[in-house]
């Protein structure tokens, strides 16, 4: 193990990959000469040559159709986009192409794309650079959504992306890419689609994914066992495919939980969540599921607007101690 920013972590998947297999190469905005909007390819430009780490116009919806006419032919692209925000240009060929192909054509083709950059708030940005469309994606059948917390899970995670043979949305955070984590410098893959109990605990069931755990959870978490509250936190790490059992199965345990998401409320992952336990741990639940989530208004320039919108760690803790009935 050696301690490594989540830049690192990205860059480390997607060059081991690359190294591994010559049909994968990475496009996106200042990937190469600039070494990357965030440094997550630095030097992988004098590694693989510019045909293999290519930069692009300004143009989200253009790179990335040739991403997905390239996945279709036979290559494995690694679509960079300088944020999430950016995506909603291209979202025409990542819902009606990327995802659709394998069921349009019956089976003939696949579409082994990875189209990944940050996601969220990453602080004065304005509103238009600081959202979240995790629940945008996950609502797509024919895509898989990947955000992590950490960068073990991160570079894990990437790399099982990469060899997926299905188009993976995978969002990261500017806020984390200088955030720093234990790696093995080993081979090691993290699977698809299975939760992680990152701390357990028998009183109230916290679950989350991506900034939020190391943001506003954990350090809730700790708040709250000083007073002598034993949260079981969960990251989701993929929120499609949800890991139900994990979530169903701690929540059986507490009787109650909370989620914390960064997204807007509505129709949102939470969402989700709440109304599976209310479905499948009806029973077992003490007091009604709690969210935590953004203002359902713009993220505003101001930082005091961006506190009062933004899931933070008093409105967690009032929450859990609201499901727990405790003042």
């Amino acid at each position: 193990m050696r301690e490594i920013q989540f830049r690192d972590a990205i860059k480390e998947a997607m060059s081991e990959e690359m190294r591994r297999d010559e049909s994968i190469f990475l496009m996106g905005e200042e990937v190469a000469e600039y070494n990357g909007a965030y440094k997550a390819s630095q030097g992988m430009l004098d590694e693989f040559g510019p045909k293999r780490v290519i930069d692009t116009p300004i143009a989200e919806l253009g790179f990335a159709g040739i991403g997905v006419g390239a996945a279709i032919n036979g290559c494995r692209p690694i679509i960079e986009f300088m944020t999430f925000n950016f995506s909603l240009v291209a979202i025409d060929q990542i819902i009606n192409s990327a995802a659709k192909i394998m069921a349009m054509s019956a089976g003939q083709y696949t579409c082994p794309i990875v189209f990944r950059g940050p996601t969220g708030n990453a602080g004065q940005l304005g509103a238009q650079h600081s959202q979240n469309f995790e629940n945008w994606f996950a609502n797509t059948p024919g895509l898989k959504v990947i955000v992590p917390s950490n960068p073990y899970d991160a570079k894990g995670l990437l790399k099982s992306a990469i060899r997926d043979n299905d188009p993976v949305i995978f969002m990261e955070s500017e806020q984390m890419y200088g955030d720093k984590g234990q790696v093995p410098e080993s081979e090691y893959l993290v699977p698809i689609g299975q939760a992680k109990i990152v701390e357990e605990g028998s009183d109230v069931t916290i679950v989350t994914f991506g900034k939020m755990l190391p943001r506003v959870v954990l350090p809730a978490v700790e708040a709250l066992k000083k007073e002598g509250i034993k949260p079981e936190v969960i990251d989701l790490r993929t929120v499609r495919p949800i890991d139900y059992a994990t979530v169903v199965n701690s929540v059986k345990k507490t009787n109650r939980c909370i989620v914390v998401e960064e997204a807007w409320p509505l129709a949102a992952i939470s969402s989700e969540i709440t109304y599976h336990l209310q479905r499948n741990a009806f029973d077992y639940l003490d007091a009604p599921v709690i969210r935590v989530n953004s203002m359902d208004i713009p993220v505003h320039y101001a930082p005091t607007l961006i506190e009062a919108t933004l899931p933070n760690v008093e409105r967690t803790i009032k929450a859990v101690k609201e499901v727990m009935y405790k003042k």
